[in-house]
């Protein structure tokens, strides 16, 4: 069997250009000028935690089996929500209408960063990306609600073709630490191919 074509381990840099909690029981962040971080993600976010309660996106486990929580962090990019926001005809879609953590810049195609991607702040975080966010009609009804428009369930449901592919990335903890607005981070990607036996 031929092996696939590889395609070498790379490093991009970027910049932490907002950052966000989810204090409260529904999933919308807002804006805070630091995190910290622990194994277990945020400190006091409601996505916290080593493990969590299986949902629709893990079908082959009932629902509510504890397992590991990869979902520690929610990573985002303003032009990917910029472009979405254009599909969905909108003004804008800010990143803590639908959970965000956190915002980066400079990193291009950020939502299609591979899994296992290491990102490296200057302060001494550690993230590691799980895999990319799929976007829901929760996250689209949230930005319904904040443009307005509460009762409108198309453009609740126009956000999942809107933002396939630019929903951003879940990571979880593997350093942890303060990330501080304004910082310097590294992503470095892992060799990549395409798997097929």
């Amino acid at each position: 069997m031929a092996i696939p074509q590889i395609i070498p381990s790379q490093k991009l840099n970027g910049t932490v250009d907002g950052l966000f909690m989810a204090t409260g029981e529904d999933f919308v962040s807002a804006p805070v000028d630091a995190l910290q971080l622990t194994y277990e993600g945020i400190a006091g976010d409601l996505h916290a935690g080593l493990t969590r309660n299986s949902g629709s996106r893990e079908p082959w486990y009932a629902r509510g089996t504890e397992m590991r929580n990869e979902r520690q962090v929610t990573i985002l990019s303003r032009d990917e929500l910029a472009e979405a926001a254009k599909e969905m005809a909108v003004d804008a879609i800010e990143p803590e209408w639908i959970g965000g953590n956190m915002t980066l810049t400079g990193i291009p195609m950020l939502s299609l960063l591979p899994a296992a991607t290491l990102l490296f702040f200057e302060g001494g975080v550690t993230l590691k990306v799980d895999f990319q966010n799929g976007p829901c009609k929760f996250s689209g009804a949230s930005i319904a609600r904040h443009v307005g428009r509460p009762d409108d369930a198309a453009l609740a449901l126009a956000f999942v073709p809107a933002a396939k592919r630019r929903r951003g990335l879940l990571a979880w903890v593997e350093k942890p630490g303060t990330i501080a607005m304004g910082e310097k981070v590294q992503a470095r990607l892992p060799e990549q191919w395409i798997y097929s036996a």
